[in-house]
């Protein structure tokens, strides 16, 4: 691969930029609309500039919510190299390298750059349709989720206003309607779920765990499966339950943990965790040496929360059930 591209992503736009010459930083940019009837350009354009095989061409692409995913599954199937770093580490980099002006055609070549100086690179690979299929319910569960939380607080505002009956009854009918639709989706989930042999087994393997439930079990099923993820360290920085120690000079504040990541998955995470510290022997160990050893609830609650991860990666990589050997 030694053709190197960055597209970066918005609803509207995409703005490509070929990094031509790395050492003279010749490039050519170009920008195009995002829409899937006009990817073909796309493609079509680099293959005509470039005029290297798709296979030869990398290109960088920074995940932005859903927008960026019609482009990566259609440039996939054209057979290009996709790329699709943290965009962390690009915002990282990006103050590294001391850039200063940021715009959409600078981010692009940025993106280009990137690439190519990435050693070890973790090529982008299309989920699995099942999988896909998977996702696409659970953001869909994700949003009715949020909108039954916001309808609610709508009703006790309202309650406490000394609002409308009608008006409340409006918000009390729609949050029926909300949760009679998260009920049946909950069981459509699971279905899919158990139509796999392969989730099916996961989340045997999940609920194995003192602790994980339906509800954990059903976020951990589809977040395995989907993230390449290679070390239970690396499933619990995504969650963003890693610890985060906060100190400055000669302050030194409690740790806590980096909220990085879902925090529907924290919250869920949370409440397995209250249970866990009660049922686990490994969890309840664990919680009661850290709070014998002066860590405050919270702390302890958040190691709870990291050692869940750590368990179910392991269930699911070894394809074994949890044994609890308390330490």
């Amino acid at each position: 691969m030694h053709i190197a591209i960055g597209i970066d992503v918005s609803k509207e736009k995409l703005d490509l930029g070929w990094l031509r010459d790395p050492q003279t930083n010749k490039k050519k940019t170009r920008v195009f609309q995002n829409r899937p009837e006009r990817l073909a350009e796309l493609s079509q354009w680099i293959l005509k500039n470039t005029m290297a095989e798709p296979k030869d061409v990398l290109i960088t692409v920074e995940p932005t919510g859903i927008y960026h995913e019609a482009l990566i599954y259609h440039l996939h199937a054209q057979g290009f190299n996709i790329f699709m770093p943290n965009p962390a580490r690009i915002k990282a980099y990006m103050k590294a390298e001391g850039l200063v002006h940021k715009t959409d055609k600078s981010d692009s070549i940025v993106l280009a750059r990137y690439g190519i100086q990435t050693s070890n690179l973790q090529l982008w690979t299309p989920e699995a349709p099942e999988i896909r299929e998977l996702k696409a319910m659970m953001r869909r569960l994700d949003g009715l989720e949020k909108d039954r939380i916001r309808e609610m607080n709508r009703l006790e505002a309202s309650a406490i206003s000394a609002c409308s009956e009608r008006v409340i009854q409006s918000l009390q009918d729609m949050i029926n309607v909300l949760e009679a639709e998260i009920k049946a989706l909950k069981k459509d989930i699971d279905d899919h779920i158990d139509r796999d042999p392969d989730l099916k087994k996961n989340r045997e393997l999940l609920t194995s765990i003192v602790g994980i439930g339906p509800v954990v079990s059903r976020e951990l099923v589809y977040l395995l499966a989907a993230k390449p993820f290679q070390s239970a360290k690396q499933v619990a920085n995504y969650a963003g339950v890693i610890p985060q120690a906060q100190q400055s000079g000669k302050w030194e504040g409690h740790t806590r943990l980096s909220k990085e990541g879902p925090g529907r998955l924290r919250a869920k995470l949370y409440m397995a965790a209250i249970v866990a510290k009660k049922h686990n022997p490994v969890i309840r160990d664990q919680y009661e040496r850290l709070l014998a050893a002066g860590k405050n609830k919270m702390q302890a609650l958040g190691a709870a929360m990291r050692k869940l991860v750590h368990l179910s990666f392991g269930v699911v990589k070894n394809q074994q059930e949890f044994q609890p050997q308390p330490l």
